[in-house]
């Protein structure tokens, strides 16, 4: 992968942006966007947009939501302890004891997320998930005064790990879920730069998808888009205890996760594979039952429908601070979704 774009991914992971506190994250991917695009817009909910040959047809939005897990400060008390509240779907049991960052109006204050230790627990809540109410966040300070100088109720925070690469391509953050979709859409707008093609794209990284997909259902009301696809990160199950029987059998390296089931267009997953195998670019299929839980549920049911698609990124250790990927996933996945763009026609009918 080049450098620049290693470069792009480590800084989008590396920008805090827990749901509703995004801005950071965003001007980090409209800065790399612009260059290789004829527009870029904010919205009032902070959805980013990078469109592409405006006047093109059919039109198609690219969604990859920037904001992560991460937490609120609640309450201070007089001995300096943050209470706070977490913000989405944070799992205690890992939180417990990281490092975390806290988004002041000062810049970023580091900190450590504390809880009893194990040895001063009573045996009922040593077999317990922690939750939010039986940690607190430690800054080293001393008093409810001197926090307060810092930190204000209401700031945001996110649990604090930097992004590593790690052997065989695989490299490890907190946040590719889903800043890494953001990644793959600038890529492929990147990708797409200069080259002839029908479709008018909207390269969106939308907002707040954490908390109910809330950046998707405005952006793609904002673009009345005629096809959508959503990026995100999906079960990676080549790790120690691993049920494949209830994902399927899905691994890092094996390439993009094209998702197959109701909240997918049928003809937009073939039109997928084929350019897949066109392209010789490895794919996987994810099935997905009923709705995915991703920016893609929003899509699929704006205005009248849009013709929706979803494809993942295997990823191991999801909503932890440090979730892995593949760089090679991640090229491919960019890759697949330009060939695909510059086959679309306006003349194509998606109708089921």
């Amino acid at each position: 992968m080049r450098k620049e774009s290693v470069d792009f991914l480590r800084e989008l992971c590396e920008t805090p942006s827990p749901s509703g506190f995004e801005s950071g994250a965003q001007a980090v991917y409209r800065n790399y966007v612009k260059p290789h695009v004829d527009q870029v817009k904010t919205d009032v909910m902070g959805n980013v947009y990078a469109i592409a040959n405006p006047k093109g047809k059919p039109s198609i939005m690219l969604a990859g939501h920037c904001d992560q897990v991460g937490f609120m400060v609640k309450y201070i008390t007089d001995d300096g302890y943050i209470h706070f509240g977490f913000v989405g779907g944070v799992d205690g049991t890992v939180a417990a004891g990281q490092r975390v960052m806290i988004m002041t109006k000062k810049g970023l204050l580091p900190g450590v997320l504390g809880r009893k230790p194990i040895h001063l627990m009573e045996d009922d809540d040593r077999k317990k998930a922690p939750k939010a109410d039986d940690m607190w966040i430690d800054l080293g300070m001393k008093s409810k005064a001197e926090v307060e100088k810092r930190v204000s109720l209401g700031d945001p925070g996110v649990l604090w790990q930097p992004f590593t690469e790690l052997a065989n391509g695989r490299v490890v953050s907190m946040a590719f879920d889903d800043k890494m979709g953001s990644w793959v859409v600038g890529e492929v707008m990147r990708l797409l730069a200069g080259k002839k093609m029908a479709a008018c794209v909207y390269g969106v990284s939308t907002v707040q998808e954490e908390i109910g997909l809330r950046g998707a259902r405005t952006s793609a009301y904002e673009t009345n888009a005629d096809l959508g696809i959503a990026i995100d990160v999906g079960f990676a199950m080549d790790h120690p205890g691993a049920d494949k029987k209830k994902v399927g059998d899905l691994k890092m390296d094996g390439g993009p996760m094209i998702c197959r089931g109701p909240n997918c267009n049928e003809k937009m997953f073939d039109l997928l594979v084929d350019a897949a195998k066109k392209n010789k670019i490895p794919y996987q299929i994810e099935i997905a039952t009923g709705g995915t839980g991703t920016d893609a549920n929003a899509m699929q049911l704006s205005r009248s429908g849009m013709v929706t698609g979803l494809i993942s990124v295997p990823n191991r250790y999801m909503h932890t601070q440090n979730e892995m990927v593949s760089l090679k996933d991640l090229d491919n996945t960019a890759k697949l979704i330009a060939a695909f763009i510059q086959r679309l026609d306006p003349k194509m009918d998606w109708t089921p």
